[in-house]
């Protein structure tokens, strides 16, 4: 049996588009909500440490996932910067982001994250900022070697380093 099944795709046909729209970023949310819930239980019984690397890993294999399906699936041909740069925006990272902006010229892309869902959620638990450096880079340089490996990564700015209030994260990607 095929994945997704023909009623799988029979009974979400039958949603209006607007609660498809729902219904898909509900399933970010969850995404994220499993991968901050997991990441909390490594961090309680094993440290902050243990668990950005045991993070870090996870996320460097999505990298390479999502950057050859989402090439396949929205028909990605071009390997250039803003080829890229367009692909990662559909990545379930980019869309969980609440405020994000890009910049785009052929030989350069930056993607910089204005307000972050997960540091505005820690925050508001009292569990300080995550220091994401290495989780979010391993992934977006995995993401990028997948898409074309001339690709390089280079992080600006993100925590545990120093950045503003609307800076969070911001990412610079050349050939």
């Amino acid at each position: 049996m095929s994945w997704p099944t023909q009623e799988d795709i029979a009974m979400l046909g039958k949603l209006p588009k607007e609660k498809l729209y729902e219904l898909f970023f509900q399933q970010i949310r969850n995404l994220w909500r499993v991968d901050g819930l997991y990441f909390l239980g490594i961090e309680e019984q094993f440290g902050t440490d243990a668990a950005t690397k045991i993070d870090a890993n996870c996320w460097r294999t999505m990298g390479k996932l999502e950057a050859r399906e989402l090439k396949t699936l929205l028909g990605v041909k071009e390997t250039g910067i803003p080829a890229l740069i367009e692909t990662l925006k559909h990545t379930s990272w980019a869309l969980y982001q609440i405020g994000k902006e890009t910049e785009v010229t052929e030989k350069r892309g930056i993607f910089r994250v204005t307000e972050c869902r997960t540091q505005k959620t820690r925050i508001e638990k009292g569990l300080g900022e995550f220091p994401c450096k290495l989780v979010r880079f391993d992934y977006l340089k995995s993401f990028a070697e997948a898409f074309n490996p001339n690709v390089k990564v280079v992080c600006r700015v993100c925590p545990p380093g120093k950045h503003t209030e609307k800076c969070w994260c911001e990412w610079e990607f050349t050939i």
